[in-house]
């Protein structure tokens, strides 16, 4: 299945695709080799060092090692663009050009693009477009390699790139716009401002369609549960501009990690407790499944829930009004997450940008942002499979000792609505928030 989406792909580019473009800040030497070591990525903050997915491809110091990486911790993703239906799309010319998604990140990677070009050329992508902004500050540098390793250069470096390939691989017509800020965001309140405020500057100078987010904190990091409300002013600027932000749901099933966590999902709260921003009821939450794939990227039946998929109820966020029609089944009157799921397996940080993708190519057969897609994807959710939502029925999130959550037969807290298949999702998302629009 790779191989023939690889030559369709190839044959298409000849005629519609741009090359490769990097703000004149950041952009590297162009080297055919990709063997030269990659320039540090330029960091300041606290330590993060949580994701070892992350580290393990940004920790690479050439292009072709990160590349490598890419390949090894995400082996089946080159044959998620098939799993979800995307090629169909592709050759109805529906491949998200036209259209732009922001992913916003602490320090970014200054390579990110030779990156994600060697990737896809291994993979039978197009090239990508690519633009790095800096809204929230000039990115300082990481300094000297025991420095970048301190500040946890190497877990952004690897996060961008992994947030990139995720969203080429659904939407590769689609400019890819990577909004890096200049300080780590880690557990609380660090880092969050400068995320917020970046998300406000592409919102208020209407730079992207889609915006992705694979950081959160939990809720109950923050000193009081209502801190993060004093955040949401990046995603109100992102709904009045009508540019829907999807999030990460996060990594550690039905708890998370604590401010003083050493490792990623190892010092975790002994109670249930959601991410922020995932639990924001001005975002969409993805949490992950595991594709149930063979090597070709073929069916083999449903997925089910990765087990460290974050999912549970907001303390912060009382139940949208978009959710009033599963209230009997969330059971609560909070915020529920996550609203769908996607492939999960390196962590949710994969499932935000997938969707992301999707819905780059439903922003270009719409022809126009679609909005914030919440009402309208729990307006679509109970019509399942004859609108491309494809239910998760198996699988719970408990975690570290922590009683979670279990899939089943429709809408449950622990998936959402279920995973998606763009060919029939992408057309009724399209229609569902223009009809909205009407109304």
């Amino acid at each position: 299945m790779r191989v023939a989406a690889g030559r369709w792909v190839t044959a298409f580019i000849a005629a519609s695709m741009v090359t490769t473009v990097m703000s004149a800040a950041l952009a590297p030497t162009a080297s055919a080799a990709s063997e030269r070591p990659v320039q540090p990525a330029r960091p300041v903050g606290s330590v993060s060092g949580l994701d070892p997915v992350a580290h393990e491809i940004g920790a690479r110091p050439t292009v072709a090692g990160r590349v490598a990486a890419l390949d090894r911790v995400t082996a089946n993703t080159p044959v998620l663009s098939g799993a979800y239906g995307a090629p169909e799309l592709w050759q109805t010319r529906i491949d998200g050009t036209g259209t732009t998604v922001a992913v916003v990140v602490s320090f970014g990677d200054p390579n990110a693009a030779e990156v994600l070009n060697e990737y896809s050329a291994e993979h039978g992508l197009p090239p990508a477009d690519v633009t790095v902004i800096t809204p929230a500050g000039p990115l300082p540098d990481c300094g000297t390699p025991a420095e970048a390793a301190r500040l946890g250069c190497a877990d952004w470096v690897g996060e961008t790139d992994l947030d990139i390939v995720m969203v080429h691989l659904i939407a590769p017509g689609a400019h890819i716009l990577i909004a890096a800020t200049p300080v780590n965001e880690t557990q609380g309140f660090v880092g969050m401002p400068e995320m917020m405020d970046s998300i406000q500057y592409i919102a208020e100078h209407g730079l992207a369609d889609v915006m992705s987010l694979s950081f959160g904190t939990p809720e109950d990091d923050f000193p009081a549960l209502t801190d993060p409300t004093t955040l949401d002013y990046g995603f109100r600027a992102a709904r009045s501009a009508g540019i829907p932000v999807i999030a990460a749901s996060g990594d550690c099933g039905a708890t998370d990690n604590t401010a003083d966590s050493r490792s990623q999902c190892q010092d975790v709260f002994p109670y249930r407790v959601v991410g922020w921003p995932a639990s924001d009821p001005l975002v969409t939450a993805v949490g992950g499944t595991v594709p149930n794939l063979d090597a070709n990227g073929n069916r083999l039946g449903p997925d089910p829930l990765w087990p460290e998929s974050g999912a549970g109820l907001s303390k912060t966020y009382g139940r949208p009004s978009w959710q009033r029609n599963v209230a009997g089944i969330i059971g609560s009157d909070q915020r529920s997450i996550p609203d769908v799921t996607m492939a999960g397996t390196v962590g949710t940080s994969e499932s935000s940008p997938l969707f992301a993708g999707v819905l780059a190519l439903a922003t270009q057969l719409r022809g126009g942002r679609l909005g914030f897609i919440n009402p309208a994807l729990y307006r679509l959710g109970p019509l399942g499979g004859a609108v491309g939502i494809v239910d998760v029925t198996s699988g719970n999130n408990s975690f570290a000792g922590v009683r979670g959550y279990a899939a089943g037969p429709g809408f449950d807290i622990a998936s959402g609505w279920g995973t998606i298949n763009a060919t029939g999702f992408v057309p009724a998302l399209a229609a569902a928030v223009s009809d909205s629009a009407r109304q």
